[in-house]
């Protein structure tokens, strides 16, 4: 074990003994809570490992006790007092050493690259549980993430019908159009330098347009439904794609476009077989950085004017009523569906630029 794993274990075996010692609540004892008290036994023990080296097995039980034990003891303990808190620190501390010690060790493979980040944000899901609920945080200030859950499972109508209206129209509606007319745009710069000169400024000064200043007029120029946000979208994903597309097309190398033109290859033929494999990893940098500012505009675009249906109206009213748990089901979804069209992206992007250094194994 490194020294950082050392002292991980070490922090976990005192906090598991005094676990042992400190009341856990002002009315709880350890008694009171059975499977609590498994953990802080289980974490005392695991000091034997400075006399005789402990599997990683034991690190990952050791996890799993902390996840089952520590949401368990919510039911009985209204407060947690100082012997609480200090077995809440020993949970922290044994997901990461376990982390630690199975990203040292090497093993899984791929199965360890995954588990590591699902580890990270059980974790803090966990975390997140204990804490709102063993100090009593409000509600209103942050719910817990089964308060979360539960408002999710009973709102999927709802939810699924604000997904279509911002991500299936003005999201993905936006996107293809932003980034189209981006991508064509960037063409006729790289082929007319009057363009070059006159548009790229242009580009430049949409994109510092603030996004509470577009969305409201964008609401005046095509109505209330999802034309006005796919309009918003247009513009905050247009100057990403067209200035990482024009940087791209100036990619490839003297020597290579001197081998176009020896075999007779037009402006045309250099682009498809040349300038635009070139260019790929800019576009689709471009594509992922949109994939996100596509749907942070349309929901803030969302807050200046909307059918009562969307992401964005459905926050804004929902924190007007002070129910900010649907609020958080809303940005779950939100973040669900940013990040599996950041993945579709880049998945498609490892299967088109396959070739490219950063794609390499």
């Amino acid at each position: 074990m490194t020294r950082l794993q050392t002292g991980l274990a070490g922090a976990i075996g005192l906090l598991g003994l005094l676990g042992l010692v400190l009341p856990l609540s002002a009315e709880t004892g350890l008694l009171d809570t059975p499977f609590l008290a498994t953990f802080a036994l289980l974490c005392a023990l695991t000091l034997i490992r400075f006399r005789r080296p402990l599997p990683l097995s034991v690190d990952g039980c050791l996890t799993l006790a902390a996840g089952i034990a520590l949401p368990m003891s919510l039911t009985v303990i209204d407060r947690g007092a100082a012997g609480f808190w200090c077995l809440a620190a020993a949970g922290w501390l044994a997901a990461w050493l376990f982390v630690e010690r199975l990203t040292a060790s090497g093993r899984g493979g791929r199965w360890a690259a995954l588990a590591v980040p699902v580890l990270f944000g059980v974790t803090l899901l966990m975390l997140w549980e204990v804490i709102t609920r063993g100090l009593n945080v409000p509600m209103v200030l942050l719910p817990p993430p089964s308060a979360i859950g539960a408002r999710f499972a009973a709102s999927i109508p709802i939810l699924w019908a604000d997904f279509q209206q911002t991500f299936l129209k003005a999201v993905l509606i936006g996107y293809a159009l932003g980034c189209g007319s981006a991508f064509l745009a960037a063409i006729a710069i790289d082929r007319s330098p009057f363009l070059q000169r006159g548009l790229l400024p242009v580009g430049n000064l949409v994109s510092a347009l603030p996004i509470i200043g577009i969305a409201p007029i964008m609401v005046m120029w095509f109505g209330f439904d999802w034309p006005s946000k796919a309009a918003v979208v247009v513009v905050m994903t247009f100057f990403p794609m067209l200035v990482n597309t024009v940087a791209g097309l100036a990619e490839a190398g003297r020597m290579e476009r001197d081998l176009m033109r020896t075999y007779a290859a037009g402006y045309w033929q250099t682009l498809v077989k040349l300038r635009l494999p070139a260019a790929a990893p800019f576009i689709f940098n471009a594509l992922k950085i949109n994939s996100t500012l596509a749907l942070i505009g349309a929901i803030v675009a969302e807050f200046f004017g909307t059918p009562i249906v969307g992401m964005g109206f459905r926050i804004s009213t929902e924190v007007g009523r002070m129910n900010v748990d649907m609020v958080w089901a809303e940005i779950a979804v939100a973040a669900v569906a940013g990040s599996a069209f950041f993945g579709a992206v880049a998945l498609v992007e490892r299967a088109v630029t396959f070739w490219h250094p950063s794609n390499r194994t």
